[in-house]
């Protein structure tokens, strides 16, 4: 019992900053430029501002994806 509620307090306001985080970046960090899809994903790292913004998105969702999981321990049944 005290892990599921440790587990629930860990996961969920991960999962809540991760994904206000997630907008955030969607948000602010998405170049300005219109040519945003004509880039070949080979050469992003000559656009630093692309390549921040792919890394913390990638980042973002990663933890979210992570805070989901262990909220999904903290829900099931444990056998002791």
């Amino acid at each position: 019992m005290i892990l599921r509620l440790v587990l629930l307090m860990i996961g969920c306001p991960l999962f809540l900053i991760s994904v206000a985080g997630y907008f955030y970046i969607k948000i602010k960090f998405k170049p300005k430029d219109n040519d945003f899809d004509d880039y070949y994903h080979e050469f992003e790292d000559r656009r630093p501002d692309i390549a921040r913004y792919n890394k913390w998105s990638s980042i973002a969702l990663t933890a979210a994806i992570i805070s989901m999981l262990i909220v999904f321990l903290a829900m099931i049944p444990m056998p002791f």
